[in-house]
């Protein structure tokens, strides 16, 4: 597609998520269009955000969990999951084969914080979203974490050494309660060049327009200098 506001400048999109969340898997597809029509190239960094921080190690039944957390039926959760299909299928995604269980994603944040200068973030991303939502694998298991890892070209040995020993989880949890602190309580959530906060999956020719205001402020003086 074209980009219409053809620009071609670039614009840095920050992007707060959970990997559990299917709306954040939809919310960077439509980012992906955005910035084609905007005629942006975007400088994405993934920054973490749980949806369930206290989830233990063994997961949870997602049908309990949502009934639990959020009172939601069966019914409801069917016409949910419905809905977001007809969203997430013309933009590619395949939520066919997601969890029924939900886990605990800690651990894969760390691994998403460590690749954070490799320039495959949004590779190793994008693996983790399509393990859990289209081939129905746990993000707490390690190796699925290793496969994920190794399949956006990462080192899979360095990458076990980052989930052994516990790497970065302060750093993660840092973030995360730098989040809480901006008032970002639900995800995802967009922040445009250091400066625009766009919460939520948004449609692309509206973020369109965001992308291509917040382009042409620029980067916030405390981004254009990191």
């Amino acid at each position: 597609m074209a980009g219409m506001a053809g620009t071609g400048g670039s614009i840095r999109v920050d992007i707060i998520s959970d990997v559990v969340c299917p709306w954040c898997y939809i919310g960077y597809r439509q980012l992906e269009r955005a910035l084609d029509i905007a005629g942006l190239a975007g400088d994405i960094r993934w920054h973490p955000f749980e949806l369930n921080p206290w989830m233990p190690p063994e997961g949870e039944d997602a049908a309990e969990h949502l009934a639990r957390k959020y009172g939601v039926t069966p019914e409801q959760s069917a016409a949910t999951r419905g809905h977001m299909r007809a969203i997430a299928e013309p933009l590619g995604i395949d939520l066919s084969g997601r969890s029924k269980r939900i886990w605990n994603s800690f651990d894969a944040h760390r691994l998403i914080h460590w690749a954070r200068d490799t320039g495959r973030q949004t590779a190793l991303k994008l693996n983790l979203f399509r393990a859990y939502f289209g081939e129905g694998r746990s993000i707490a298991d390690h190796d699925v974490l290793l496969d994920c890892a190794a399949a956006a070209g990462l080192d899979r040995a360095e990458a076990g050494a980052v989930l052994a020993d516990g790497r970065f989880g302060p750093a993660v949890r840092a973030l995360e309660e730098r989040w809480e602190d901006m008032g970002v309580s639900a995800v995802p959530a967009f922040i445009l060049n250091g400066r625009g906060l766009v919460l939520g999956a948004q449609e692309p020719e509206r973020l369109a327009i965001a992308l291509g205001k917040m382009a042409a402020l620029g980067p916030a003086e405390e981004e254009a200098s990191a």
